[in-house]
């Protein structure tokens, strides 16, 4: 996965970039933006990485992602041609002008973009409304799609349909330099974080030695290395307990985990159950 920085660039004439994919899978590097995010899945099975969250996700996906949030999405299924579509709205928060979200009205918009900080999960019936109002706005252009997008906002910052997704690692803030530096950091955690991996070839990575890099990582994630690939591997377990008739053992190991001991201590210890418990809450 090569790293690169997304730059957002709406049209000169508009206010919002809106991006209708048709691509032969997503394989977009873990990246950020200070620009808010809505991204609707229409087609493609795969993960969702958000701040420390992966996520198994499917056609139908529809996720706010506040300013400079790290998220990406990777197709698990081979290259089709035009099989990974989505619609993908991008926007700075003050895209209607500073003193529109000092209006009275505003408020819940205020604190709905505080929230995204997050990452935010849309479901039930709101995700069938906001999907439908983003593919009008595909389709549109001009005020109409301003006027859309402000509908939007409104009926998910009015709804309870919304879930946080990483409220613990929170937005990436930093120069240029520690942008470059941060997205091959993660871009090489997310290729490799199912296998063993080891903190001299990370820190090399940062060009950092190991000591420094542990600073850093701590002061850009708020969490260790360890505390990180941990969350990655424990997740993608979750997915696979959930959503595939593979044993623990298998699990154990094809999520990076060396002993069935540690994994069994671990997994109870972030989620509060064993695997198998967990497996047989889903079953049940």
């Amino acid at each position: 996965m090569k790293p690169t920085y997304e730059q957002v660039t709406p049209r000169i004439e508009s206010s919002l970039a809106v991006l209708k994919l048709n691509l032969d899978r997503f394989d977009t590097p873990y990246h950020f933006h200070p620009e808010i995010e809505l991204t609707y899945i229409q087609s493609s099975f795969g993960k969702r990485y958000l701040g420390g969250k992966v996520t198994d996700y499917e056609p139908g996906d529809l996720v706010l992602v506040g300013p400079d949030m790290p998220h990406c999405w990777h197709s698990d299924d081979e290259p089709i041609p035009n099989h990974a579509q989505a619609i993908v709205i991008q926007f700075r928060k003050d895209f209607a002008g500073e003193p529109f979200l000092q209006l009275p009205e505003s408020a819940k918009i205020r604190q709905l973009f505080e929230m995204a900080r997050a990452g935010l999960q849309i479901s039930g019936s709101l995700k069938t409304v906001v999907s439908a109002k983003m593919e009008q706005i595909a389709a549109s252009d001009g005020f109409a799609r301003l006027l859309l997008l402000m509908e939007i906002l409104h009926l998910i910052s009015d709804s309870e349909e919304i879930q946080p997704i990483d409220s613990e690692s929170g937005p990436f803030i930093g120069s240029s330099s520690e942008t470059s530096r941060f997205q091959k950091v993660f871009a090489y955690l997310i290729e490799n974080y199912q296998q063993e991996v080891n903190l001299q070839t990370v820190a090399e990575i940062a060009n950092l030695t190991p000591t420094a890099f542990c600073r850093y990582f701590k002061n850009v994630t708020r969490k260790t290395l360890v505390e990180i690939v941990t969350e990655f591997r424990i997740n993608q377990a979750c997915q696979l307990l959930r959503n595939s008739e593979k044993t623990v053992n298998e699990i154990c190991f094809e999520c990076g985990f060396g002993n069935i001991s540690y994994f069994n201590k671990t997994f109870k210890a972030i989620n509060g159950y064993t695997p198998l418990q967990y497996r047989n809450l889903f079953l049940g």
